[in-house]
């Protein structure tokens, strides 16, 4: 007998090895087979989502286990390229399944999330923190209490209009490069230095070459000469005299062009030639006595230049004053005689009639010029009232000629002095205040209708010599 045979039922062998089927039994597959297979476990009809490893969201500790142990159930392994049974998520899905769903056959589980490839989109739920904007220290983030809008910022403080320059000091900036030169000449001339025969020549010199004139530039040496010659003198002292006598000069000239109410209207003929500014000083003159209360008309007489009509349009849209022009080319005399007519049925204070610019040497256009006097005469033979001769001071002694022929032709009757902040040759003024003595009614030292002013000699004066 064998050891096998002696071996009792019952004993620690028959407990380590399973129980040998017969013959008959393995023949017919009875009762080993069905006795062998294992109860079902409640829940197992549903196919259980296979858990992959990467797996984010952990199994909660209170699903109770297979057999009602309560334990953690550990996640099947999966091979990286296997798709996941559990149906897919979508990453909008962002609700997380609740604890306390039961699951399929009563037993509480948590459903594990479902798994994703890994060259494919994570379709488990997670959640990234979106990017918050940069918000104000007090305002709350996203799901917190409701945002506080933050207080708009206080608006700034509007700044101040810089403060409005006068006349004098208009007339001074105008007057700087003119200035500077005889300022800085005569400085360099006179370091307490003795007023000899040979300062007096050099001073001479550099008042010709400001274009004050040989016979102005002569008398304002002599009269220096005569009050301080032989003694110690300082360039200061030398403006502060020169000063004094070109005021004495040119107060005679400074009159102002009075407007007479009682001609309606009282009429301005401006003439000069090309360039001078004539169309422009018309556009300031007709702000300036609107302003006064006076009303205005203009004629475009410059009927060979339409930009000049367009130009004087402008002005008299800004000012309020009725423009009458004709087409281009258009005779000027006959233009003159309608707007004189118009003006005296409108009963306008001041009408001003703009010119053709020509050279003094052109005697056609000249002739032409004499033929708008002569029309106008023969409505009213005091007309026109007043006639200005607009001159560009950057021309300095080339004014002379100017003056000489249109003063002959038409009976000038004042000047105005355009351009003065543009040029070093202000003292041009002063000469031909003292050659011709023709009233200087206006000068104009900018762009803006407030930088032509009426003509003052002791600002003018004193604006030219720096003191």
């Amino acid at each position: 007998m064998t050891d096998e045979t002696k071996r009792p039922e019952g004993s620690d062998g028959d407990n380590d090895k399973p129980k040998k089927r017969g013959f008959f039994s393995r023949l017919f597959g009875r009762g080993g087979d069905e006795a062998e297979a294992p109860a079902p476990v409640p829940g197992d009809e549903a196919t259980a989502p296979e858990v992959r490893p990467d797996a984010r969201a952990p199994v909660p500790h209170d699903q109770p286990a297979e057999g009602g142990v309560e334990q953690a159930e550990p996640p099947a392994p999966h091979d990286a390229g296997e798709d996941a049974t559990a149906p897919e998520v979508r990453p909008d899905l962002r609700a997380p399944v609740p604890h306390d769903q039961p699951a399929e056959g009563g037993v509480e589980q948590a459903e594990p999330p479902a798994l994703h490839d890994a060259g494919e989109e994570a379709t488990a739920p997670e959640v990234r923190p979106d990017p918050l904007p940069s918000a104000e220290p007090d305002q709350p983030a996203e799901g917190g209490r409701a945002a506080v809008e933050p207080e708009p910022a206080p608006a700034a403080a509007p700044v101040p209009a810089p403060a409005k320059k006068s006349w004098f000091a208009r007339l001074r900036d105008g007057l700087s490069q003119s200035s500077s030169k005889l300022t800085e000449g005569i400085t360099g001339l006179f370091l307490k230095r003795k007023l000899d025969d040979e300062a007096l020549e050099e001073l001479e010199e550099l008042l010709i070459t400001a274009d004050l004139g040989v016979t102005t530039a002569a008398k304002l040496t002599a009269s220096l000469a005569k009050e301080r010659f032989g003694r110690d003198v300082t360039g200061e002292e030398v403006r502060k005299a020169f000063a004094e006598d070109i005021a004495e000069i040119l107060e005679p000239v400074a009159r102002p062009l009075a407007i007479d109410r009682a001609k309606k209207p009282h009429v301005v003929l401006v003439v000069g030639v090309n360039g001078s500014g004539k169309t422009t000083t018309i556009g300031k003159l007709a702000h300036q006595w609107r302003d006064e209360g006076l009303k205005v008309m203009i004629a475009a007489g410059d009927t060979f230049r339409a930009a000049a009509v367009e130009q004087l349009k402008v002005w008299g849209d800004r000012t309020g004053a009725p423009v009458i022009s004709r087409d281009t080319g258009a005779d000027a005399a006959g233009l003159a005689f309608d707007a004189l007519k118009e003006a005296e049925a409108a009963g306008a204070d001041v009408l001003l009639i703009d010119t053709a610019g020509r050279l003094q040497n052109k005697k056609g256009l000249m002739d032409e010029l004499q033929k708008i006097v002569r029309v106008l005469k023969k409505m009213d033979p005091d007309t026109p009232h007043d006639t200005l001769l607009v001159l560009d001071a950057t021309v300095g002694q080339n004014a002379h000629s100017q003056v000489e022929v249109f003063k002959e032709m038409v009976n000038v009757t004042g000047l105005v002095m355009t351009k003065l902040d543009g040029t070093a040759k202000g003292g041009v003024v002063v000469a031909l205040a003292d050659r011709f003595g023709l009233p200087v009614h206006f000068i104009g030292v900018g762009e803006t209708a407030e930088d032509l002013r009426p003509f003052k000699a002791e600002d003018f004066a004193r604006g030219l010599m720096g003191v």
